[in-house]
């Protein structure tokens, strides 16, 4: 398995495990059964993966899907942060709303 840089995107994840597996991207577009186009944008973080394209990347390259989902819901979390110009404050009320809902949801 390829080591990954901590702070990385899902997309710079995904050219990682390609490129370590030395691997074009039509060939791991017909694996993962995604357009090499499609393919291309995800890893230069210009679309998004569905969960299903998470799912078979973490099949076809044997990684973790809880961390790959992880990863993918980091980066929508910090580019919405990003475009909506808020501070990191944000984190800590979402945090304890999880909290809060996760009581109702258990209640």
């Amino acid at each position: 398995m390829a080591i990954v840089k901590k702070h990385t995107t899902f997309g710079e994840h995904l050219r990682q495990l390609r490129e370590t597996a030395g691997m074009t991207l039509r060939e791991v577009a017909a694996n993962i059964e995604i357009d090499p186009s499609l393919l291309a944008k995800i890893e230069r973080n210009q679309r998004q993966p569905t969960k299903q394209i998470i799912k078979n990347v973490s099949e076809f390259f044997k990684v973790n899907e809880k961390q790959l989902l992880d990863e993918f819901l980091s980066d929508q979390i910090a580019y919405k942060i990003l475009d909506e110009e808020a501070d990191l404050n944000v984190l800590k009320v979402a945090e304890e709303k999880v909290s809060y809902l996760k009581t109702l949801r258990n209640g």
